[in-house]
C-alpha cells in the first residue's frame, strides 16, 4: 500500500480472465489495489492464471466453473477463512460467491465477492433464481453483520439501483436489472445497515460502471451502474473515498465493466 493507513478494495467483472489477463496485469500494476474481487472469470480453478497474478504480488483464492460465471479474490495480504459458495441452496452449482478474511496491519476486514445473477429473461426461471439469490445474500449478510466487524460485499450485482444510475433508464423498464422486485430486494439488502460506498462519496448521476459492446454504448456514454461495494457500519466508518477507473474501458479488447475502487482507513 502506498499509505500504511489505507486499503484499496476493488471490484471488477473482468469478463474472462484468460482473455483479459494482459489488461488485468496492466491495471494491477497501474492501480496497485490491495484487494480485488473479480467476477466472470469463466474458468475452472485449475485454469486460473494463478502464477502470473502471484508474480504480480497477490495471493489468490478462486471459485470457478467451466465457461461461465466464476469469482476470485486477489490480495496483497493473507487470505484466511476462505469460503466458496453462498449458503442457503445446496443444489446451486453456479460459482457466484467467495468470501475471506483479509488480515492487514491495521486489523482484519471480511470481504465477500459476489456475481449476482442477471435474471433475464424475466419470464423464465432465471428471474426467480436471481430473486432467490438476492434473498440468500440478504440472509447471509445479516448473519455476517452480527459479527460487528468491517465487512465489504463487492461485485457485479446486476442491479441498477435508481434512474440516475442509467443514461437511459427508460430503456431498462421491464429488464431484470431494473424491475420493481429487483429494487425491492436491493432495498432489503441495504436496509440491513449496509452503505453503498459510491453513493456515500458521490451523489451525482451519470456515474457508470458498465457500457455494452453494442450500438456504440461506450462512445455515447450510454452506461449503467451495476458494480457496487456495500459496507457494514464498521467499514463505512473507515471509508475515505471511491473511484471508478473508467479509462480501462477504452483499452484494447476491454471488458464491458470497469473497476470500482473503495479506499478505507485501516
Amino acid at each position: 500500500m502506498g499509505d500504511a493507513a489505507q486499503m484499496q478494495i476493488a471490484t471488477w467483472n473482468v469478463n474472462s480472465v484468460k482473455s483479459r489477463l494482459d489488461l488485468l496485469l496492466r491495471w494491477l500494476d497501474e492501480a496497485r489495489p490491495d484487494l480485488v474481487c473479480l467476477q466472470e472469470i469463466k474458468c475452472l480453478d485449475e485454469a486460473f492464471p494463478t502464477a502470473a497474478i502471484e508474480d504480480a504480488g497477490y495471493s489468490v483464492a478462486v471459485h470457478g466453473q467451466k465457461t461461465y460465471n466464476g469469482v476470485a479474490l486477489l490480495s496483497r495480504f493473507p487470505l484466511e477463512d476462505v469460503t466458496r459458495g453462498l449458503p442457503g441452496d445446496e443444489s446451486d452449482e453456479q460459482a457466484r460467491y467467495i468470501e475471506a478474511v483479509v488480515s492487514t496491519p491495521g486489523g482484519a476486514v471480511r470481504v465477500g465477492g459476489v456475481y449476482l445473477p442477471n435474471g433475464n429473461p424475466v419470464d423464465s426461471p432465471k428471474y426467480g433464481y436471481k430473486l432467490g439469490f438476492m434473498e440468500r445474500l440478504r440472509a447471509h449478510a445479516a448473519e455476517r453483520l452480527l459479527l460487528e466487524e468491517p465487512f465489504v460485499l463487492a461485485g457485479d450485482f446486476n442491479v441498477i439501483p435508481e434512474a440516475r444510475d442509467a443514461r437511459r433508464p427508460e430503456a431498462w423498464v421491464g429488464d431484470a436489472l431494473y424491475l420493481p422486485d429487483t429494487h425491492a430486494a436491493w432495498r432489503r439488502l441495504l436496509a440491513l445497515g449496509l452503505t453503498d460506498a459510491l453513493r456515500a462519496s458521490d451523489d451525482e448521476g451519470g456515474v457508470y460502471t458498465f457500457w455494452d459492446y453494442q450500438a456504440g454504448a461506450w462512445q455515447k456514454d450510454n452506461g449503467i451502474r451495476i458494480d457496487h461495494l456495500l459496507l457494514s457500519p464498521q467499514a463505512a466508518d473507515r471509508l475515505l473515498g471511491v473511484r471508478i477507473d473508467r479509462h480501462v474501458r477504452s483499452w484494447e479488447r476491454p471488458s464491458d465493466h470497469v473497476p470500482v475502487v473503495a479506499e478505507l482507513a485501516v
